[in-house]
């Protein structure tokens, strides 16, 4: 089982250059308990990069850059299948 909607969708989020960035997420609830990942673009985020990490439903960006700027999702997986959350913009100024 996996419901269609999210308890928490990611907000738009707007750093300073530098500052970190919280993104968080609470996915649907579903049987097995989904597990979340998150993608910029359209493209999953590789987490072993040193300045992010992804805890629970926050994905945290330390020293952000202009190069972080973009849209996020956050994707909710489990076996019956995946759904993801409405967009959120991260702005770096």
């Amino acid at each position: 089982v996996l419901r269609d909607d999210f308890r928490q969708n990611p907000t738009d989020v707007v750093v300073a250059a530098g500052e970190p960035a919280i993104l968080e997420c609470q996915p649907p609830r579903g049987h097995p308990e989904p597990t979340i990942y998150w993608k910029k673009d359209k493209v999953r985020i590789d987490d072993k990069e040193e300045r992010i990490s992804i805890r629970g439903g926050k994905l945290m960006i330390s020293n952000t850059r202009k190069s972080d700027a973009g849209m996020y999702t956050c994707v909710g997986t489990n076996m019956v299948g995946e759904r993801d959350s409405d967009p959120a913009e991260l702005t770096v100024f």
